[in-house]
């Protein structure tokens, strides 16, 4: 384990030991139009490291925080291996966000680079977003550089030396009381994603792993870059884009050497609706699921037609994974699973004292007298929110669950308000401030409402101004609203008109009543 004030870097630390002891084993396999191409460990560190020198040569270095919104372009992990080399501070995104998300991102965090697609280079102006390193990859955009990690003639850049307790990363994740507030990770995070991969993946160095996600998300640093590598893996990267399509997700698993596989509950919630048994899985040895909770249905159909269990994963984007079900052990449907090593995981009450199995409470991780691996740094600018995380000798993840006696732990909902539908989280904070700024419309509330596919769906009860009624044109025109002012994703399924919202004596609007109603239907 390493400790604070010890240097440490996962491109020099994994990546270049890696193509010293093992250049020629395959590092990342990437699914092509034209043709595919499998880069081993070896090219891997010498395109990150061009990459580097690229990036150091027009003024990118330690420290600088950088908005990089690639998809699922191969440039993406040439690109944030480099920076990590830099001891620059990466900032992923998903490319759904719209020109506001992307601008609220860039003026919260003060960045002054970005490396994106020229699509999301398209949503921005210089005037608006004062970036001193503009760059895009793929094509080039007026006003843009252009980047083409793999056609470089540059040095390889060997890196700064880093400590362990340098900053490296930044993700966005969304609240309940604000806009998305700002997760800082430092080197420790990519280090301790090794128990992601080994406890709860059960990656192996022989293993191609495929993580179903965009890598603006969290979910990628988990399984589709720092976890697989941390082990010596290799990581397939597929091309797909647009609306999910089952079949071409079965055709890809089971015509390419995948052996193992991580999806969101929405994902598998469709495949399970194919005939899988029109389907072989040659290669395939292990499925895992993370995001929300998967339905023991959705594992038992698939488990009769591959063999293979569905085992859930919990963390955050605050940790590695803290609770899983690992390979080799007794799987108990509907679970969440049990704490991974290195964690000392309980269920708690108010006063961080934990709770006895079969009480509901808190799910925490022991931070005193050690703190866990990858846990994050704190809220950037937020420190009220981050003393808000800690109870006691606990943190507290924001979620509640209950530990049988068996100590497996079994999720009983969130905390807070957060809507995770299809993997994605959703503060509802932002989609109500969305609502409120059309003309007909008073007041709104946003809750999770129960959906077969997604797990949650986004709802909205809106109360409309005096004179305003009621129709399916006004649903339609607050969707589009939302859609086009934020990401897609957000928008409300199902609006609800009423005629007032459930509130406190103090005036705070009763979420909680209007979300059990849901669940409860």
């Amino acid at each position: 384990m390493i400790q604070d004030g010890k240097a440490w870097n996962f491109a020099r630390d994994v990546i270049d030991y890696l193509a010293k002891i093992r250049p020629n084993a395959p590092a990342l396999y990437l699914m092509k139009n034209n043709q595919d191409s499998l880069l081993s460990f070896a090219e891997v560190a010498q395109i990150s490291a061009q990459t580097a020198d690229w990036l150091q040569t027009r003024g990118i270095g330690k420290g600088m925080r950088v908005l990089v919104v690639l998809g699922k372009d191969p440039a993406f992990w040439p690109v944030m291996v480099a920076l990590n080399k830099l001891g620059a501070i990466a900032m992923p995104g998903t490319t759904q966000l719209t020109a506001k998300d992307l601008k609220y991102r860039l003026q919260t965090s003060n960045a002054s680079a970005a490396i994106v697609l020229p699509e999301v280079a398209a949503k921005l102006s210089d005037k608006e977003t004062h970036l001193s390193h503009a760059i895009t990859v793929g094509h080039a955009h007026p006003g843009w550089t252009l980047l083409d990690p793999y056609h470089l003639d540059n040095p390889e850049f060997a890196g700064h030396p880093t400590d362990s307790g340098d900053p490296t990363l930044i993700y966005f994740t969304s609240g309940t009381t604000g806009f998305p507030k700002m997760v800082l990770h430092n080197q420790r995070y990519p280090q301790a994603h090794r128990i992601t991969a080994q406890y709860w993946i059960g990656l192996q160095d022989n293993d191609m792993h495929w993580n179903v996600s965009d890598t603006g998300w969290a979910k990628a640093a988990w399984s589709s870059l720092f976890g697989p590598w941390m082990v010596g893996a290799a990581i397939f990267v597929d091309n797909l884009t647009g609306k999910f399509d089952p079949k071409q997700f079965l055709h890809i698993l089971s015509t390419y050497p995948i052996t193992s596989v991580c999806a969101p509950p929405t994902v598998y919630r469709l495949v399970v609706k194919e005939d899988l048994n029109q389907w072989s899985f040659p290669h395939l040895r292990s499925a895992v699921s993370a995001g929300e909770p998967l339905n023991p249905e959705v594992i038992q159909l698939f488990k009769q037609a591959t063999k293979l269990d569905i085992r859930d994963g919990y963390g955050q984007t605050e940790t590695v994974l803290l609770v899983g079900n690992s390979p080799g052990h007794r799987l108990k449907f509907g679970s969440m699973g049990q704490p991974a090593p290195e964690f000392d995981m309980a269920v708690i009450d108010h006063d961080g004292v934990p709770l006895p199995a079969g009480q509901e409470g808190d799910i925490a991780i022991k931070v005193r007298p050690s703190r866990p691996p990858g846990l994050f740094q704190g809220y950037v600018n937020d420190e009220t929110g981050t003393q808000k995380r800690f109870v006691g000798d606990y943190y507290i993840t924001g979620d509640r669950a209950i530990i049988d006696e068996d100590g497996y732990f079994w999720f009983v909902g969130r905390a807070d308000d957060v809507i995770i539908s299809a993997g994605y989280r959703i503060g509802p904070f932002e989609v109500e401030s969305l609502l409120v700024e059309r003309p007909e419309v008073i007041e709104a509330a946003v809750v999770s409402s129960p959906d077969p596919i997604r797990g949650e769906i986004v709802k909205a009860f809106v109360v409309l101004k005096s004179g305003i009624e009621p129709s399916a044109s006004l649903v339609e025109t607050l969707q589009n609203h939302v859609k086009t002012q934020t990401a897609p994703y957000k928008y409300p399924r199902s609006i609800e008109f009423v005629s007032e919202l459930p509130k406190t004596v103090s005036g705070k609007i009763r979420r909680v009543e209007l979300r059990q109603r849901e669940w409860e239907r």
